[in-house]
């Protein structure tokens, strides 16, 4: 394929994915597959500011798989790519012993427009869009079962199946100068983490502001925490922005149909390396990458 760009920066990402350890045909269908692997990818795009312009595929295919399967995962990236106006300028398709799929995407953003995660500053507001914790409990719905009710049951599976990147709403932020954006697919606690890392800050997050599902409390009282931290997979945005900003951020959440949540703030760093705390009533807790945290009063 040849682009010529017209002046902008070119953004890509490539994510692959394989059959029993990104995804399973226990919980998903060819067609959620193909939508599945190109939304994390766009999300990608969406992470750093972009217009999504362009993907290529390259998929393994096994031999117990027929026409109609590989047409259906196919189907389900296209379905997602028309509403992004992408077009795939290539690829490849092989034959082996697990289902594999690679996807490369192109996006454009203008000059110095690109968002950086060594960018946040102290002061800053931290925020994310949608709830957290969703594909994690769709996940569980497709695995075990719950006593949780049909419409419920039937929007969390359907977050773990097609989750919807937020393209629109990091497109509406073009006129903030200065935003972080990390797109949420390890859980709040790594990108946290990667921001306070890359910009040498420490976040400190009000657990009481982290957004969810009412469902998720009610229906898994045990888990929804853990899963809001670090479940993962729910492709939202988390990002930090000037307080003068945050109601442009506001704004452009309205403008392109999702919530944003103001959960916490940056600071200067305090210890040698930065750090993630977690603020709950009279605890404070230290967030690792993994989402485990050790409990300490603040002083």
């Amino acid at each position: 394929a040849v682009f010529r760009p017209s002046g902008q920066d070119v953004v890509t990402a490539v994510d692959t994915m394989v059959d029993g350890v990104h995804f399973s045909l226990e919980t998903m269908e060819p067609y959620h597959i193909g939508y599945r692997a190109l939304a994390a990818n766009i999300s990608d795009l969406a992470a750093m500011g972009s217009v999504p312009a362009f993907y290529l595929v390259s998929i393994v295919v096994p031999s117990n798989w027929g026409s109609a399967g590989l047409e259906e995962l196919y189907k389900g990236m296209n379905d997602l790519a028309e509403n992004y106006k992408m077009d795939v300028i290539g690829g490849d398709t092989v034959s082996g012993s697990q289902l594999s799929v690679s996807i490369t995407v192109v996006g454009y953003v203008d000059k110095d427009k690109a968002r950086y995660r060594s960018a946040a500053q102290s002061g800053d507001v931290v925020f994310v869009t949608g709830t957290l914790g969703d594909s994690r409990a769709g996940l569980e719905c497709l695995l075990k079962g719950s006593s949780i009710n049909e419409e419920d049951k039937a929007f969390l599976i359907n977050r773990h199946r097609m989750p919807e990147p937020r393209a629109a709403f990091a497109q509406s932020l073009y006129g903030i100068d200065r935003v972080v954006l990390n797109d949420i697919s390890d859980g709040i606690a790594n990108e946290a983490n990667e921001i306070a890392e890359a910009s040498q800050v420490d976040l400190h997050i009000e657990k009481q502001q982290i957004p969810y599902t009412p469902s998720l409390k009610d229906f898994f009282p045990d888990d929804y925490e853990e899963w809001m931290l670090s479940g993962g997979e729910d492709f939202e945005l988390m990002g930090t922005v000037s307080s003068h900003d945050w109601l442009e951020v506001v704004k452009a959440a309205e403008k392109s149909g999702v919530t944003v949540s103001q959960i916490g703030v940056v600071k200067d760093r305090q210890k040698e390396t930065p750090r993630v705390y977690l603020h709950e009533h009279e605890k404070s807790e230290v967030v690792t990458k993994s989402g485990y945290t050790h409990l300490k009063k603040k002083g």
